[in-house]
């Protein structure tokens, strides 16, 4: 399309660059360079490009912007501002100070209009291609008839992303399934500036990384600012034009690397890393001024006529667009009504009314790994929680994450003799990535309407372990599904034998981590998990465990376990001493409880499958499974102890593992480990000494 540009818009790009500089100033630290030279990227995006509501950030029908290279905040909040779109020129000057609208990195559900956390380098780009494939999955789950690209609920994500941010591994990741996935919707515009905080990147970054994106199955085009000769201009019609031939690719996702001198016109300060994360000095800041035609002694000189007319042009941009996708997305609620209730209630963030009646119930007594367990609640509940939406890092199959009878999520051309699907299918294969899967469903969760599941061995958690922080931090609904946990996994030895990861993923503020005793337990963990809308981790077991008749006259029922520990089973009376466990040592502490009781030992049994959601119950309910009378007390789990010290109280004993595991069959090493009910038995008894003293 033809790019309509004025004087206007070159004031207001010019006003970009000066609020960009006047902001890290005056904040004292901050990242001016990429903001400087990018403001007229981001302006064409927001004003000439993208389909945007200023009034309303959240609006299904918009575009979505992921400032990937997030230490450039300004370049976002700077956008936001000049159209209107709930920050304001105090926004701007209140950069990185407490309690502002514009912290350091763009945080999702703190300023409208971001739409993702962005900081760690990478995570955007990765986390990008979630909410591009999110968009195709949205459309197949509520208008699968309409071809793709003709929805009402199609749109387009546009990312920025630096040097540094292709030099994470986690872009490569993403962007190699991103081809795969031919995810036409997604368009990266690369700040191709050479720069980095280490100066030159030519010390570390030296391939052809257009090469690269073409090698991933990507449309690549270069849009070269700084020409041979060393001249210099920002030609936007260039950009514009890219990026309409972006957008006409649909089987392709699309790079457009913007050759750029970060900070410029900076006299002195432009096309050096010390431009890149400091501020610009007295000197600089001044030349920089002088440069664009305004006064040099002057701090946030907004140009008010030219904020006040784009503003405008951006309210009437949007107020067409809006018009003419009301008009057609109530015509397709009036002929979807089905599809219509469905928007609504994930809309609201809700269950439907009954959908726990899908949950299996398992046979008593007879034994099965919590992981095959949890694939067996997935498929059941597949047909009443259509948003529930996920898969593994190309371990399925190990995982049990896999929706029998779905088709996979993929173009029809990639389908496999395994695996079958189509462009709006609901089974995920994210390849071995786990920080991209990661990204990904972060990416899917923040955009909303579907609730994504992944999963991988929980050894390799660490990989991802970024992304799950990230998650914790945005509070998003993501769910991983973590197996192979703990020593059972026995011959794989120990690269593949997680022994501090519990405690390291407790440690996680906001992360609820789920290790369930049983396939009662799993089912109820599942419940628990999808009845909230916080990340949580089910970490699961490889082995068979036990799964023992429950209810009157025999162990308390699974349906407490969304308080995080309850009493399994119970003495007459005060117990002696109070036994914990999680996950497969909850078998162990039952068998101990019996070799206790033979020694007329009186042991209650606590199962505790998420210390997170013990620790947040009231007093009341704490001190009921615990009592504090009761000092005796022994943890049972085949991992570090470190997180039980809080609930051991004084005379409390560990039963746990606080060194690397061994190739050898599980249960030997439990048995050579000392995780059975002898040691468990032992350790009770040590425990009883301990609080007679």
């Amino acid at each position: 399309m033809t790019l309509n540009w004025d004087h206007i818009d070159d004031r207001a790009v010019t006003t970009a660059k000066l609020l960009a500089a006047d902001a890290v100033e005056q904040a004292g630290s901050g990242h001016p360079g990429a903001a400087i030279s990018l403001a007229p990227a981001a302006y064409v995006l927001y004003h000439k490009q993208m389909r945007f509501d200023p009034s309303d950030p959240r609006w299904l029908g918009r575009d979505r912007f992921i400032l990937s290279a997030g230490h450039s905040s300004l370049t976002q909040y700077v956008q936001l501002y000049l159209a209107g779109a709930g920050l304001e020129l105090d926004d701007i000057k209140a950069l990185r100070t407490a309690g502002s609208l514009t912290p350091a990195h763009p945080e999702f559900g703190h300023t409208k209009g971001v739409e993702i956390t962005t900081g760690p380098l990478g995570s955007g780009l990765a986390s990008a291609v979630g909410f591009a494939m999110n968009s195709r999955r949205v459309h197949g789950l509520l208008d699968p008839a309409t071809p793709l690209g003709e929805s009402v609920f199609d749109h387009d994500v546009y990312v920025i992303a630096g040097d540094g941010c292709l030099q994470e591994g986690v872009s490569a990741e993403a962007s190699s399934l991103a081809g795969t996935q031919k995810l036409g919707n997604l368009t990266v515009l690369w700040d191709d500036n050479h720069i980095s905080i280490e100066d030159n990147t030519s010390i570390a970054f030296s391939e052809d990384v257009l090469a690269r994106y073409e090698a991933y199955g990507w449309h690549v085009q270069r849009v070269e600012w700084l020409s041979a000769d060393g001249s210099y201009c920002e030609d936007v019609e260039a950009l514009s034009t890219a990026i309409d031939a972006a957008r006409a690719v649909t089987d392709k996702p699309s790079i457009i690397a913007v050759r750029t001198i970060i900070g410029w016109p900076t006299p002195g300060k432009q096309n050096t890393g010390g431009i890149h994360g400091s501020k610009l000095g007295a000197e600089a800041l001044s030349g920089l001024k002088e440069a664009l035609g305004a006064d040099p002694d002057a701090m946030f000189a907004v140009d008010d006529e030219a904020v006040a007319a784009v503003r405008a042009r951006a309210a009437e941009r949007a107020a067409a667009f809006r018009r003419d996708w009301d008009e057609r997305f109530e015509a397709w609620r009036a002929a979807n009504p089905d599809g219509a209730a469905l928007l609504d209630r994930l809309q609201a963030g809700e269950l439907p009314e009954g959908w726990e009646a899908a949950l299996p119930v398992f046979e008593e007594g007879k034994a099965v790994a919590t992981r095959s367990a949890s694939g067996q609640v997935l498929c059941a509940i597949a047909s009443a929680l259509p948003e529930l939406w996920g898969g593994s890092a190309d371990l399925a199959g190990s995982n049990n994450t896999l929706m029998k009878g779905e088709p996979s999520f993929l173009p029809e051309s990639a389908s496999s003799k395994a695996f079958s699907g189509n462009e709006f299918g609901r089974n995920l294969h994210f390849g071995v990535r786990e920080f991209a899967m990661g990204c990904i469903m972060n990416g899917i969760a923040a955009d909303g309407i579907n609730r994504p599941y992944g999963g991988t061995f929980f050894v390799f958690s660490d990989y991802m372990r970024g992304a799950v922080r990230l998650a914790a931090l945005m509070d998003l609904p993501v769910t991983y599904v973590w197996t192979h946990d703990s020593i059972g996994v026995g011959e794989d030895g120990p690269t593949h034998q997680p022994i501090e990861h519990l405690a390291a993923y407790r440690a996680i503020p906001n992360l609820a981590v789920v290790r369930p005793a049983d396939a009662a337990e799993t089912a109820a963990a599942w419940k628990a998990v999808l009845e909230q809308s916080h990340p949580a981790a089910m970490v699961l077991s490889r082995q068979n465990l036990p799964n023992p008749r429950r209810g009157e006259g025999a162990l308390a029922p699974a349906d407490a376990l969304a308080r995080g520990a309850y009493v399994l089973a119970d003495t007459e009376g005060t117990p002696d001493v109070i036994l914990l466990a999680s996950g497969s040592e909850v078998s162990v502490a039952l068998e101990a409880r019996g070799l206790l009781a033979a020694e007329g030992v009186a042991a209650r049994v606590v199962s505790v499958p998420c210390l997170d959601w013990f620790e947040a119950q009231d007093e009341e309910y704490q001190r009921s499974v615990l009592p504090p009378a009761v000092r005796a007390r022994v943890s049972v789990e085949a991992g570090i102890a470190l997180p039980w010290y809080r609930w051991l109280g004084d005379a409390g004993v560990p039963v746990s593992l606080e060194h690397f595991g061994a190739s050898a069959s599980g249960a030997l090493l439990f048995k050579e480990y000392g995780i059975d009910a002898d040691h468990v038995a032992a350790a009770a008894r040590k425990s009883l000494e301990r609080a007679r003293a």
